[in-house]
């Protein structure tokens, strides 16, 4: 009697076993408000110890196959629906990443530009979701919060103080910067390096006390020499002065096209070994693509254009040596 008693309960485990294994186990999607999809796998449950393919471990006892009931993380915590294993016969309900798929979130900074949240990056330093949300986040959709809130503890301020945290003022750990070229019209394109500016800088030395966060309206070198933009810095004092022009404005020699006495070269390299780019521009020559009206040699030895110092005081004199210029008369 006993041997049957045996025998027959191990056939209803493993009428169970091939009934479980018969049955279409599928995966079932969840969709929560706040925290994305959940995705439940009925095959990695049921070979679970406590469960050992037995499906009543579960139905009905906790989840009802005929109502579909909707619980909360609340709810589980008091050990309803998932909670009734997780804490204290499986992993805790706080580890909310094994279940709840997580994501880069991009924040449109409209400034600065797309700006990019880890969560794979914070959960290792705060593996408890708990830490930040909902404390610190609504799970879902944030109301965006300026810098100036973050620097009094809100949102991201609340662990990024310099203590827990870096602190906000690296702002390129998390904000992107790229090179910029300014198009000027009369050198061409100005390049600015973020990269060489923020080794020797905190970005908070120029935004938004210099420059504002994005576009900037243009300023004159004029401005500059009067300690705006560019010129705060560059004034021979703190930086090199924005009269070293060619540090940042690309110079090149310039080709005239002289007929019947040769083409006449002029070297920017040469002259600005001598003089300063505001000796000529734009008192004798005007800058960029506006060309220069054609000079005679008369005008020059008059003390116009090349003649302003080719005199034979301040330079060789434009009456002589003229294949020194005119290499190809």
């Amino acid at each position: 009697m006993k041997f049957r008693f045996i025998l027959l309960t191990a056939l209803v485990v493993a009428f169970s076993a091939v009934m479980a294994i018969a049955l279409d186990l599928r995966d079932v999607t969840y969709t929560s408000k706040g925290g994305g999809k959940v995705i439940f796998s009925h095959k990695q449950h049921i070979r679970q110890k406590g469960i050992n393919n037995n499906c009543k471990t579960c139905h009905d006892t906790i989840f009802s196959m005929k109502k579909r009931v909707t619980y909360t993380m609340a709810d589980m915590d008091k050990g309803k629906s998932c909670g009734a294993c997780h804490g204290k016969n499986a992993f805790s309900l706080k580890d909310c990443a094994r279940c709840h798929k997580v994501k880069d979130v991009i924040f449109q900074v409209k400034a600065t530009g797309p700006t990019r949240f880890s969560h794979n990056v914070h959960l290792p330093a705060t593996p408890t979701c708990g830490t930040c949300h909902p404390a610190l986040y609504p799970t879902g959709p944030t109301k965006p919060v300026t810098m100036a809130e973050m620097g009094k503890g809100k949102s991201c301020g609340a662990c990024h103080n310099g203590k827990k945290a870096f602190s906000l003022d690296k702002c390129t750990t998390c904000h992107p910067v790229k090179e910029i070229s300014f198009q000027v019209k009369e050198t061409g394109p100005t390049p600015f390096s973020h990269k060489k500016h923020i080794e020797m800088y905190q970005c908070g030395d120029c935004h938004t006390k210099l420059f504002a966060a994005g576009h900037n309206k243009r300023v004159t070198m004029a401005e500059m020499e009067k300690g705006k933009s560019c010129g705060a810095c560059h004034n021979s004092k703190d930086a090199f002065s924005v009269a070293d022009c060619s540090k940042c404005h690309a110079v090149k020699d310039v080709e005239f096209k002289v007929k019947g006495a040769g083409d006449a070269k002029f070297s920017h390299k040469v002259h600005m070994s001598l003089y300063k780019c505001s000796d000529c521009h734009s008192r004798i020559y005007p800058q960029g693509k506006k060309k220069s009206k054609p000079v005679s040699m008369q005008a020059m030895e008059e003390g116009k254009s090349c003649g302003a110092c080719h005199d034979g005081k301040t330079a060789f004199t434009v009456r002589e040596d003229c294949l020194k210029c005119h290499p190809n008369m």
